[in-house]
């Protein structure tokens, strides 16, 4: 029996495996030549007695360093594959995958909230507390949404940003699964709708507005909505429909406006003037 407990000690031996600059200290123990740590430690007189063998193998210093950062390594694969699949989820649009805070260029002066939205993200999940990021086209909205729906998913926290009229088209196309696709809505901890508008909409359409954001408010889980919508718009419904949406948005949802000039029209009017510049230098 002592035999077979001093083959399996001796199989799990790998922090003690010997190497050329491994050298027997004068206590008897096998010591790394790296880092002069023991790879062995001597048991207890009492486990000797049953064991039948003195020595069990340690981790040197040498050992645990890299033992740290094998673990290391395989952690940040695993959260790389996790983070990697819940952006497939998230994200229809793959270029959403690039609206993070890293490559924010500091032009919304409203930067700072979605950070802190993160940062406060317990708290703001335990509240039930969105965003409603209103103002005019190309203000930044999306893309501060999309900050927020990248950091938190590098944290593995599962996000699902859609655009309104995706999702009311989905609805339409499925309406037999209606209950089930709203569930799945209203299941991730954070609910993104982007481009939520909907002035024009139908009868059936305003239903199903209404169920959507309905079923988040009840599910007890926060939503963030961009929209081109004024606030004055959201506060003054033109009818009892949109009345009801608009109120159960705002009750979820802190209003935050969006100022200044359209980003996509001053990104469009920087790329013709470096255009411009180009055509002058070639005709030189």
């Amino acid at each position: 029996m002592n035999k077979m407990v001093e083959e399996t000690v001796k199989n799990m031996m790998q922090p003690g495996e010997r190497t050329r600059e491994d050298y027997i200290g004068e206590d008897g123990l096998l010591y790394c030549g790296q880092c002069h740590e023991p790879k062995e430690a001597y048991f207890d007189q009492e486990k000797v007695g049953v064991l039948g063998i003195k020595k069990h193998p340690r981790e040197c210093e040498c050992r645990r360093q890299k033992r740290k950062e094998e673990e290391q390594y395989r952690e940040q694969q695993r959260h790389e594959a996790v983070v990697r699949e819940l952006k497939e989820h998230c994200f229809s649009d793959r270029s959403m995958k690039e609206w993070t805070f890293k490559n924010d260029k500091g032009l919304s002066e409203n930067t700072v909230l979605a950070k802190l939205y993160v940062k406060d993200w317990e708290t703001m999940k335990a509240e039930n507390t969105g965003y409603l990021f209103w103002g005019a086209v190309g203000t930044g909205k999306s893309f501060l949404a999309g900050c927020i729906a990248n950091a938190l998913l590098e944290q593995e926290i599962e996000v699902r940003m859609n655009n309104f009229a995706e999702v009311l088209n989905d609805l339409s196309a499925n309406f037999s699964e209606k209950n089930t696709y709203i569930k799945n809505l209203c299941r991730v901890p954070l609910l993104i709708l982007d481009d939520f508008g909907m002035e024009r909409g139908t009868e059936y359409g305003l239903e199903q507005i209404y169920a959507v954001i309905d079923g988040r408010y009840r599910s007890g889980k926060p939503l963030i909505a961009t929209t081109n919508l004024t606030l004055q718009e959201l506060k003054n419904p033109q009818d009892t429909a949109h009345a009801r949406i608009y109120d159960r948005l705002l009750e979820m949802c802190v209003p935050v406006q969006f100022k200044g000039e359209s980003f996509r029209k001053r990104t469009a009017q920087e790329k013709l003037g470096r255009m411009q510049k180009r055509i002058k230098e070639k005709m030189r």
